[in-house]
């Protein structure tokens, strides 16, 4: 299979022509003809993903955030991205973002699942070909399947469902929680939207100590599961879809959470 011919199915999943007008996705590294027999899937191309990804003679990595984000002006090896596409084309390896296009089409519908929410529309609804649909955009909002429960037991249940080590909770942990609102990854800029759209409780990331305590103030409740503890379900997605779809040989990154150091 072919680099463009591998695009084309990743494309059908979550066009890259949908990602937001700020971001950058798509083939960022490589040539559409060069042929690909196995595929690195993770969250970031860092180094160690990189090194990684050559040890398992990967020809394509695809990861959710972008390589190169920022305008990119020199390719040298004693700048930390520049030294990562040198390496890359070294070993003949594409590199390709799947971001705010996956977030928009895929991402907060995987979380949904997790999280047990039913009669769900977009959290904040994006225009894909000039008009806009509730049931794609950045995040999702919806109720729980059963009664509500407090903000303690979800916060269990948000930890619990993404395998994480723990959550951070802004609010009351005994108040009842039934309207959820989930943004993965950075969801600050939604914490407006998540309060005008009634939800108890917002499911995101990256919550800085101020934004959480103003959020509780107005009434709504966060839990902040990391940036990563929510997005590495883009993982896990592309491999099953990858193995179902082709017969290339899929490796995905292990699972690599921040931690508190304790002693």
């Amino acid at each position: 299979m072919k680099v463009s011919e591998l695009i084309e199915l990743l494309e059908e999943e979550a066009p890259s022509k949908d990602a937001l007008d700020w971001d950058n996705v798509g083939l960022l590294v490589g040539d559409g003809d060069w042929e690909v027999k196995s595929v690195y899937i993770a969250l970031d191309a860092t180094e160690d993903v990189i090194n990684r990804a050559i040890l398992k003679g990967a020809d394509m990595i695809i990861t959710h955030h972008p390589l190169i984000f920022s305008n990119l002006n020199r390719v040298v090896g004693t700048d930390y991205v520049g030294k990562r596409v040198i390496k890359l084309l070294e070993h003949d390896i594409a590199c390709y973002a799947m971001h705010t296009n996956f977030d928009i089409h895929r991402m907060g519908h995987l979380a949904e699942k997790k999280l047990g929410l039913e009669h769900t529309i977009a959290l904040d609804p994006v225009e894909i070909g000039g008009k806009e649909d509730v049931n794609v955009g950045i995040g999702r909002i919806g109720s729980l399947l059963n009664d509500p429960v407090t903000l303690r037991e979800y916060a269990r249940k948000v930890r619990d469902s993404f395998d994480l080590p723990y959550v951070r909770v802004y609010g009351d942990e005994s108040q009842m929680v039934g309207t959820i609102a989930i943004s993965p990854g950075s969801g600050k800029s939604e914490i407006p939207t998540a309060l005008r759209a009634g939800a108890d409780v917002l499911v995101t990331g990256d919550i800085d100590h101020h934004s959480g305590i103003d959020a509780e103030a107005q009434g709504l409740a966060i839990i902040d599961a990391g940036h990563y503890g929510i997005e590495h379900i883009f993982i896990e997605h592309m491999a099953l879809l990858l193995k179902g779809k082709t017969a290339l040989d899929v490796h995905t990154e292990e699972k690599s959470m921040p931690y508190w150091l304790s002693e």
